[in-house]
């Protein structure tokens, strides 16, 4: 069960429930993809609208990994989520909250 407390969310992610953190180590993952980037200048990329679907991807990987999954971004890419790429996005979306704003999480969504 996700904590909401330590930024922890829950998502439906290839048929199985999981749970995704943005700890330390995953931000700085998340940086290292983005060639050494600090988490402001990111963080204004997708501020600003522009995500993509590898982005998607990175982000959704770093979270399972940071919760202490063994997963691979290729294995992350092959997960099917509901609502297709609207559903990804959502994901992406209440893992940022609940990273940078754990208040703007509801208990029964994270």
């Amino acid at each position: 069960m996700a904590n909401h407390h330590r930024g922890e969310i829950a998502a439906e992610l290839g048929g199985e429930t999981r749970t995704l953190c943005l700890t330390l180590g995953a931000l700085a993952e998340i940086e290292a993809a983005y060639g050494g980037a600090d988490l402001l200048a990111i963080a204004e990329r997708f501020e600003g609208g522009r995500i993509a679907a590898s982005d998607a991807i990175r982000i959704i990987g770093a979270g399972l990994r940071g919760a202490g999954a063994t997963v691979s971004d290729d294995e992350v890419a092959r997960m099917s989520v509901a609502g297709g790429a609207a559903g990804y996005m959502a994901i992406v979306a209440r893992l940022l909250t609940a990273t940078f704003n754990p208040e703007g999480v509801a208990p029964g969504n994270g």
